[in-house]
């Protein structure tokens, strides 16, 4: 009889513990996907993931941090501080940055330059608003501009003239696609879209199980009677993915009959007259395809094909007007390079 007692008891104390457990394993947070939208650096922003809560503090707060690193609009930024020569000092994001773009520098030639600064804000596309535009400027300005005439020294920005100034502008969106890619994924996320101002980083899945679906925007030309197009070229379907285009189809103006786009060849001091509407590029990190986006819009569709033909990692898409139409001209490898 006791046996039999305590066989009951045994049996009972395990159904309690399997019911205990159950009930735990039900309590337990699951893994949804979360979407978080809203307005940063002059642009918007969306972010979709699988995470057990909402990361919108954490990403807020990286943002936000970003902002006050290399921010040229951002009075108070550590890229702000370094232009006006108040405070020479780097900082992390400032140091990353740095290293990617002398990279691009080198392997675009000089097309990809993040001391154009000056340049940008005479053709009134940086910081101050534009004036008269002469060729005596732009002469005055062109000394102050090239990547060998600026280093970095024991965490510091060391010009070769104090005017001298940075524009991290070409590479900030996709430096923080990136930088909120680690945000996630120190989160625990391993299933996420990030886009940033058309700058993108992709991992995993969506909430269908199904690769992420992304759009390639058709180079529409923007003015105050036909905004923002929302027409698509293509739409690709991938897991993993690095991505950013630039274009000049939207930031421009006309002077007369001349169109002024906002893509600066820092080697001529002149914004680009060539056919290329718009470069999208992948590569190994959404900084790097920002920068080369636009190495590639300053050299024009043949020359931007050379380059990236010349680096298997990295692979384009260009669109570029033939007469009343457009035609896309892709690196050797652009099928190749998102199926891997």
């Amino acid at each position: 009889m006791d046996r039999r007692k305590a066989r009951i008891i045994s049996s009972l104390l395990g159904i309690i513990v399997a019911v205990s457990v159950l009930l735990l394993i039900e309590d337990e947070p699951k893994p949804q996907y979360f979407h978080n939208s809203g307005k940063v650096f002059g642009t918007y922003y969306s972010i979709r993931y699988q995470a057990l809560t909402d990361l919108q503090d954490s990403i807020n707060a990286a943002l936000q941090a970003f902002d006050n690193s290399l921010s040229m609009f951002n009075p108070r930024s550590t890229l702000s501080a370094i232009n006006t020569n108040r405070d020479t000092t780097t900082d992390a994001f400032i140091e990353q940055m740095w290293a990617e773009a002398e990279r691009v520098y080198l392997f675009s030639g000089g097309a990809f330059d993040i001391t154009v600064a000056p340049l940008v804000n005479l053709w009134g596309f940086g910081f101050k608003n534009r004036g008269q535009v002469t060729q005596a400027k732009i002469d005055s300005l062109l000394p102050l501009v090239g990547f060998g005439k600026v280093r970095l020294e024991n965490h510091h920005v060391v010009k070769s003239d104090p005017r001298m100034m940075i524009d991290g502008g070409a590479v900030a969106k996709g430096q923080a696609c990136d930088m909120i890619a680690a945000v996630l994924e120190r989160n625990g996320s391993a299933d996420y879209l990030v886009e940033i101002g058309g700058e993108i980083v992709s991992r995993g899945v969506n909430a269908k199980g199904d690769k992420w679906h992304i759009g390639i925007t058709k180079p529409v030309e923007e003015t105050a009677d036909a905004p923002q197009s929302s027409e698509l070229q293509e739409i690709i379907a991938v897991h993993n993915i690095c991505m950013a285009t630039s274009g000049n189809y939207r930031n421009f103006y006309y002077e007369g009959e001349e169109k002024r786009s906002h893509t600066i060849d820092p080697r001529t001091g002149r914004p680009v007259q060539h056919p290329l509407l718009s470069a999208t590029v992948v590569s190994s990190s959404c900084m790097r395809a920002d920068a080369l986006a636009t190495a590639c819009m300053v050299l024009g569709a043949d020359k931007a094909l050379e380059m990236m033909d010349s680096s298997s990692p990295d692979a384009c898409y260009l669109i570029v007007a033939e007469g009343d139409s457009t035609v896309v001209r892709t690196s050797e490898n652009w099928e190749e390079r998102l199926q891997n």
